[in-house]
């Protein structure tokens, strides 16, 4: 006990050093102004039991010899967890700048919230976090994620009492449901009770302990209850992790968690200018302010550090005392070492089946249809075949409906509760991961990413959007983790969205939104991906290159009802590995500059555009048109602005600086625009997309509401290239009433017409 109340106070020492001082690490000399940070930043309030936690699990591993990491929810507690691992050896070992003595204490102090430093918050460049924590909420899904398949690991995850008001915390709770005891590790949470967020009481820390004690086992965990004793926190470790062995060895049903109350700011300043400030909500952040200012404060932060009696726990050279060094356990043991909380040491590549096996044949092009997500659930069946152990596909109840069952054929969905006679595939070891929650969906996959596994995310696009901030945080650790050289790569984060929006007939208006990729593509260009395959064969080549990538967030946007198959699979590969490129068959410009250039992106877009073109091949035969699809967004970039990016030469090869474009896409049209500003020719391109019309209506009336049909884009060109206009206005007023009668006849009929819903490329082609 005295060696972890040494580490303790360790600990809290160089948290509040990381605060507040400048220089003067060990206070070898009585405090003053200018070994003050001019600005100070940071959050003391939930640090000094985080400490706590830490000091006590290092406790466990070494007597155990147990494989283990945290989970900081609090990200306010970055301090503590950088403390930790500086304590532990690591952060030396992985900045040999910041040394495990006087000086590297200093520097310790000075980088911490400061210029050129690193962040408050437990960020990726500290050691042995694979959680920021900086938005609430996620710490104990992304626990689950870490446990999934790793048997002998134990994620101890500390779940702050404000962190656990928030909806997707409250939802991960039920994530001991969806544990296989065999094949999966152990999550631990510790509900941190400390009363208080920034400036309220935490609903949890209010309510009485009997009400709160009920909540929890009716969460299905066996709960106890911790104060502010070491004495109390070691024996009940010792309790806990008798029970987790029982319970691996099938011999309890409930795993067990903490509840540990203590004082927000324990061991601060109790009172700071007349007000209570130890166990109340002014302890959030800095309890002293006005230290360089204030000869009073800063006198009371020198009777603070010096309260750890810092001369017992570093010796004169700034290095911690054996009976410190003594607690930590050894090598990959440590948690700010352990190889599970930097995945990427861990990772091993999928072994992917070959994709071309499952090639739809493609005699001739838009001539015949496929569903393109049925085609990759036989895809991603075999992947799971093949990677039982670290490959996972999440989705919010959405597998079956987004045209992926055949992966049902290998697995089953991962179960541990009540199963009724009526269920199908259900248990305990499914590879396919359902709740009717995104964030857990989101925070699951995340966990079990970072930790060197792969999976992927399937969901309806209107939905994605509630995992926006997820995903923004994701996509900035990832940023961070790229530019930290001890970070090794992790497998992409990949999702597919399907359900889109122009193929929502029944849902109609609350389920059409394409507007993740907007989200998406505000992000780095190193980190994000877009892809919107247009067929069967182009799905399952971007599918296997995103799963073969690391290190960034791809987005797969592609439809679960039947589109035209378009190319064979041979040229599917090298359509994906252009990006985009001309649709011969579709254009008849060859040997000449076109006319108009006919761009899409998106498979409903695609087909609208290719009959748009056989209608102006029909009707305006002299007419040179080029067909240009895009698989990859980023190419309309320049190379200066993403690495997917193409030069402007080859844009202007293939758009033309002066000829009309125009652009029928998936999404919001202001995307491309935002995408092609910069290239020559810009105010030539005119974009149709989704301009937030929609309702309950036919797949050809919804394109309509949104002049993406082909009709209207038949309309646009006769608007917009030189030469035609008034001379073509029989035409246009032809596609003009076409619109009318498709309409009308959805009205009357309950369907599009035959000869839309059938529509196939109708040109002969040498193809």
């Amino acid at each position: 006990m005295e060696h972890i109340d040494a580490y303790w106070r360790a600990a809290n020492y160089l948290s509040v050093g990381q605060i507040y001082l400048l220089d003067n690490p060990l206070l070898t000399e009585p405090l003053r102004p200018e070994h003050i940070k001019p600005r100070l930043l940071g959050h003391w309030g939930t640090t000094p039991g985080l400490n706590f936690c830490f000091a006590h699990l290092n406790r466990v591993i070494s007597e155990r010899d147990q494989d283990m990491i945290y989970i900081c929810g609090p990200g306010h507690g970055g301090p503590a967890a950088v403390a930790h691992a500086w304590l532990e050896g690591t952060y030396s070992e992985r900045y040999p700048d910041v040394s495990q003595d006087a000086e590297g204490m200093r520097r310790l102090f000075r980088q911490f919230s400061f210029p050129g430093g690193i962040p408050s918050h437990v960020a990726p460049e500290t050691p042995g976090s694979i959680h920021e924590g900086g938005e609430l909420g996620y710490s104990l899904a992304h626990a689950f994620g870490a446990a999934f398949d790793n048997p002998g690991l134990v994620v101890a995850c500390i779940v702050g009492d404000g962190e656990a008001e928030t909806g997707p915390l409250a939802a991960s709770w039920h994530s001991n449901k969806f544990m296989d005891r065999q094949r999966d590790g152990i999550v631990l949470p510790i509900l941190h009770l400390n009363g208080y967020k920034i400036a309220n009481p935490a609903v949890l820390a209010r309510i009485p302990m009997d009400e709160l004690h009920k909540l929890i086992e009716g969460y299905g965990y066996r709960p106890h209850i911790v104060g502010p004793e070491h004495e109390q926190m070691a024996r009940t470790l010792d309790v806990v992790f008798d029970q987790i062995a029982c319970y691996k060895q099938g011999r309890a049903d409930r795993l067990p968690m903490i509840i540990l109350r203590t004082p927000k700011g324990w061991t601060g300043p109790r009172e700071v200018d007349g007000k209570p400030v130890e166990g109340t909500w002014r302890a959030h952040q800095v309890p002293l302010a006005r230290v360089r200012e204030d000869a009073g404060h800063l006198a009371m932060l020198e009777e603070w550090m010096r309260s750890y009696r810092p001369e017992e726990l570093f010796d004169r050279a700034g290095r911690p005392v054996q009976g410190i060094l003594g607690t930590v356990p050894r090598g990959p043991r440590r948690m700010s070492a352990n190889p599970h909380a930097n995945g990427g040491e861990l990772l091993e590549p999928l072994r992917l089946p070959d994709f071309r096996r499952l090639a739809v044949e493609v005699k001739s092009p838009a001539t015949q249809f496929s569903e393109p997500t049925r085609v990759l659930g036989g895809f991603l069946r075999d992947v799971i075949a093949s990677n039982p152990r670290t490959f996972r596909l999440m989705g919010p109840d959405e597998t079956a409906s987004n045209r992926l069952s055949e992966v049902f054929e290998v697995t089953d969905r991962a179960w541990d509760a009540e199963v009724l006679p009526t269920d199908e595939h259900l248990a305990p070891g499914g590879r396919v991961m359902e709740v009717l929650s995104e964030h857990l969906c989101q925070g699951w996959l995340e966990g079990y990413l970072l930790t060197g596994r792969h999976g992927l995310f399937n969901c309806y696009e209107a939905f994605i959007h509630i995992v926006d901030a997820m995903f923004n945080q994701h996509a900035k650790w990832l940023e961070s983790s790229q530019k930290i050289p001890w970070r090794r790569p992790v497998a992409s984060l990949t999702y597919l969205l399907s359900s889109h929006v122009w193929r929502q007939d029944h849902n109609g208006f609350s389920h059409q939104d394409p507007g993740f990729i907007d989200v998406v593509v505000n992000k780095k260009a190193s980190v994000v991906r877009v892809y919107l395959p247009p067929d069967a064969n182009t799905l399952l080549s971007v599918a296997d290159h995103c799963l073969r990538s690391r290190d960034y967030v791809n987005v797969i946007v592609a439809g679960k009802q039947p589109v035209l198959d378009l190319f064979t699979m041979e040229e599917a590969v090298a359509h994906n590995t252009r990006g985009l490129g001309i649709l011969p068959w579709a254009s008849n410009d060859q040997g000449h500059e076109p006319d108009v250039v006919l761009a899409c992106a998106g498979d409903v877009p695609t087909m609208e555009t290719l009959a748009a073109a056989a209608l102006l091949r029909e009707h305006l035969p002299a007419l040179k048109v080029r067909v240009v699809n895009v698989v990859d967004l980023m190419r309309l970039q320049p190379p200066s602005e993403h690495p997917h990016g193409m030069s402007d030469a080859e844009f202007d090869t293939l758009f033309t600086t002066d000829k009309p474009v125009i652009f029928d896409f998936h999404g919001y049209p202001s995307l491309i625009h935002e995408l092609t500003y910069r290239r020559h020719g810009h105010d030539n391109i005119h974009v149709r997309g989704y301009k937030e019309e929609g309702t309950t209506t036919t797949p050809f009336d919804m394109a309509m509401l949104n002049d993406i049909d082909r009709y209207h884009l038949v309309m646009d060109v006769i608007d917009r290239v030189p030469g035609l206009g008034a001379n073509q206005a029989h035409l246009r007023q032809r596609m003009s009433d076409e619109r009318l009668q498709a309409r009308a006849y959805t009205r009357e009929h309950g369907e599009d017409p035959a000869s839309i819903r059938s529509w196939t490329w109708p040109v002969a082609s040498s193809y």
